[in-house]
């Protein structure tokens, strides 16, 4: 029988031939479990899959049809308020990922500086290992991008340089709490106290976001003491990526706002909700309510208790991983899996093989462990990354480890590296 593939059939198919057909093709794409690269959760309870697939047919939009899911939604925005010291009342939504929430972020910050008089070409700062949708931000909302280039081994943004790239047309700072490309934390704290200062001398008062699409849902849980959300009063807004270190398939991120003036009025729409009027602010319209469910379903069932024992194991791993790693002999660490359970590191020069050979030779037997360079001044530093996420265990870790061994032995027989970039195809944050 012939399946046309880009025309549809003359006649349908059964059911069950459809769904094995399709079936049968997906079969050659990667395991989702051995991909090292994605931060996407790929491994849910049966009870949150089973609650997911009850809620595919609901429309988020449609809050006057489904009035409990946009309650749910309400509540999860309010537990991460308080997770992120704001107060039950700040402003909120969910999103289909960090990227729209990134860009309802950046538009607020966009509108709150033409509402205190900005004229002329705004800008936004950051350093140049954000990920891109902040890139596609600045694209499609006419806003000059001043990306910080990484400089020697400081590989994200540092409060001195974020200072340095400000001015009157500059509408915030976005300092990335993890960072895609090695895992590190940026000094938010510290970008805050320069711009508190940058306000005592100049009078420029430049808010910060929170892009923490991932370390989000790790700091406060593993570094309750750090300082980087809404305990600090120059932080605006914060995004994360429910489908990340929330614990949750794709796709569904979070943005919250300090308060309601940090998110002008004239940017959120009101729907008619129970015969009255409930407040809305996204990009996208009709997408399902079964991650917000799913979401709710984990704050529940794991708590602030359970998000600390699995986000701890995943670093646990990590650490442990990347000093194995290390003691091999032929990688040299950039970053230990401590903040994010991400962990970068790159191939010493005296190696007759190169991260992109390891990577391809990794792919061969089942793992995803990409292989990238990093963006100007340093597209000199190719590295290899693991990302560490629920459900990657101590045994996986030890699998893992054993195939990179055996890889070793093989590359190590190479006069000279075989691969390079070109042959490296990788998106940042995915």
């Amino acid at each position: 029988m012939h399946i046309p593939r880009n025309e549809l059939p003359a006649v349908g198919l059964d059911p069950e031939l459809a769904y094995q057909i399709v079936h049968d093709e997906l079969m050659l794409d990667g395991n989702a479990r051995l991909n090292l690269a994605t931060f996407v959760t790929t491994w849910m309870e049966p009870q949150a899959d089973r609650l997911m697939a009850e809620c595919f047919d609901k429309n988020m939009i449609d809050k006057d049809e489904y009035p409990r899911t946009a309650d749910l939604e309400a509540r999860c925005v309010r537990m991460l308020a308080t997770l992120w010291h704001a107060s039950t009342d700040a402003p909120g939504c969910s999103t289909t990922g960090s990227s729209e929430a990134c860009m309802l972020a950046g538009l607020a910050l966009k509108r709150r500086w033409k509402h205190r008089g900005g004229k002329g070409t705004p800008n936004i700062v950051m350093g140049a290992n954000v990920q891109v949708c902040w890139d596609k931000f600045a694209n499609y909302w006419d806003v000059e991008p001043r990306l910080v280039p990484m400089d020697g081994e400081e590989f994200h943004l540092s409060a001195e340089q974020a200072v340095a790239h400000c001015d009157e047309n500059t509408i915030g700072v976005v300092a990335v709490l993890g960072s895609t490309f090695d895992g590190s934390y940026e000094p938010v704290a510290e970008i805050c106290a320069a711009l508190d200062d940058l306000r005592a001398r100049t009078g420029l008062d430049i808010p910060v976001h929170v892009d923490g699409a991932s370390g989000a849902m790790i700091a406060p849980f593993c570094d309750p003491d750090l300082e980087w959300d809404f305990r600090l009063p120059r932080v605006a807004s914060i995004n994360t990526s429910g489908h990340k270190y929330g614990l949750v398939y794709p796709g569904v991120g979070w943005v919250v706002w300090r308060d309601r003036e940090a998110l002008p009025e004239d940017l959120v729409f009101r729907v008619n909700y129970l015969g009255g009027e409930m407040p809305t602010f996204a990009l996208n319209f009709s997408r399902p309510g079964s991650q917000v469910a799913t979401q709710y379903y984990n704050f529940l069932r794991l708590g602030f208790d359970g998000y600390r024992r699995v986000q701890q194991a995943c670093r646990d791993v990590a650490t442990r991983l990347a000093g194995e790693i290390e003691a091999l002999g032929p990688f040299r660490l950039l970053t230990r899996g401590d903040q994010l359970p991400v962990f970068a590191f790159t191939v010493k020069e005296d190696q007759p093989f190169s991260v992109f050979d390891v990577s391809a030779a990794m792919r061969a037997k089942g793992w995803l462990v990409p292989a990238y360079t990093f963006p100007a001044n340093r597209t000199d530093l190719s590295v290899l990354r693991i990302v560490v996420r629920n459900g990657f265990s101590e045994d996986l870790a030890d699998l893992m480890l054993d195939n990179l061994k055996r890889v070793l032995h093989v590359l190590a027989k190479q006069d000279r590296p075989r691969t390079g970039p070109a042959a490296a195809s990788f998106a940042h944050g995915a």
